[in-house]
């Protein structure tokens, strides 16, 4: 059984940054290591270009790099002003696979009685099959039943400190391939969704460096990472076998419970998520907007 702690105290020990207090907007984290909830926004409003808008913009943008994950409650946004607000961090990503909601960039999330799966079920950071997977993803649930339907979300700088020297030693430098086509061909069909002739597939290293914060993150997942490129195959499904393992312990997550009109904007580069599909017959519904990102290094 996978343990991250000892009699000589915890194996990983967190410290977390010392920063300037925020000025315009309210972070109060859900743990030390990961994920905050945000006050004092209307991200209506703040899709505009007043002073007091670009300046909470640049405070949104240190609370992600700081949390990974952040979260804002009772928004009331539009289509368009979701679009907006994702274009305020950078272009836009359009899903390989996924019906949208009118404009291409504007992701579904559905799940009811009548669906045979739900978004997201198992963990993953989204679409790191694209040569160039997105930086960040910001999903607005509009409608989500009376209780469940949570999603969690694990840091992986944490997972990659965690690791023993020697470890990060072996992985230094190792590849992996990510390909969309198993987990993407046939996803969609009951939305009517036709299957693309070729779905997304790149290599990827294990270990990422993030370009904001210059820190190390490890970076293969189960929804998308096949192998580790130039091993032995069975050396390689132990040693992903493992770093999944190790990658979902506990100790790295926040778990967060949805209210009507909430909004969740996670780093992909950094994170991992998995949602929960724990609240059937009911239904949980809204949009995802995400922004490109870079090619990994």
């Amino acid at each position: 059984m996978s343990s991250l702690s000892g009699k000589q105290g915890p194996r990983y020990r967190h410290l977390a940054d010392q920063s300037e207090p925020y000025e315009t907007i309210g972070v109060e984290k859900l743990t030390p290591i990961i994920g905050a909830e945000i006050s004092g926004v209307d991200i209506g409003k703040l899709v505009g270009d007043d002073a007091r808008s670009n300046r909470q913009m640049d405070e949104i943008h240190r609370a992600l790099a700081e949390n990974l994950v952040i979260f804002f409650r009772d928004q009331h946004i539009s289509p368009d002003q979701h679009l907006a607000f994702g274009r305020k961090f950078g272009e836009l990503h359009v899903h390989p696979a996924a019906p949208n909601e009118g404009d291409p960039a504007l992701m579904k999330i559905y799940a009811d009685k009548d669906s045979p799966r739900a978004n997201g079920e198992g963990w993953h950071t989204d679409v790191s099959c694209d040569l160039e997977p997105p930086m960040g993803s910001i999903l607005y649930i509009k409608q989500c039943p009376p209780r469940g339907g949570d999603t969690l979300f694990a840091n992986m700088y944490a997972a990659y400190e965690a690791l023993s020297d020697r470890m990060k030693a072996y992985l230094d430098g190792l590849t992996a391939l990510h390909d969309g086509e198993q987990t993407y061909r046939g996803l969609y069909a009951n939305y009517g969704v036709a299957d693309k002739r070729e779905y997304p597939r790149a290599e990827h290293p294990v270990v990422r460096t993030h370009p904001v914060t210059g820190k190390k993150s490890l970076y293969v997942n189960r929804g998308f990472t096949r192998f580790i490129v130039g091993i032995p195959r069975d050396e390689s499904d132990a040693m992903l076998a493992y770093l999944y393992q190790h990658a979902e312990n506990p100790l790295f997550q926040c778990r967060f419970r949805w209210t009507e009109n909430a909004i969740a904007f996670w780093d992909n580069r950094c994170a991992q998520h998995r949602a929960m599909w724990d609240y059937w017959p009911h239904t949980r519904s809204g949009t995802r907007v995400t922004v490109k990102g870079e090619r990994p290094v």
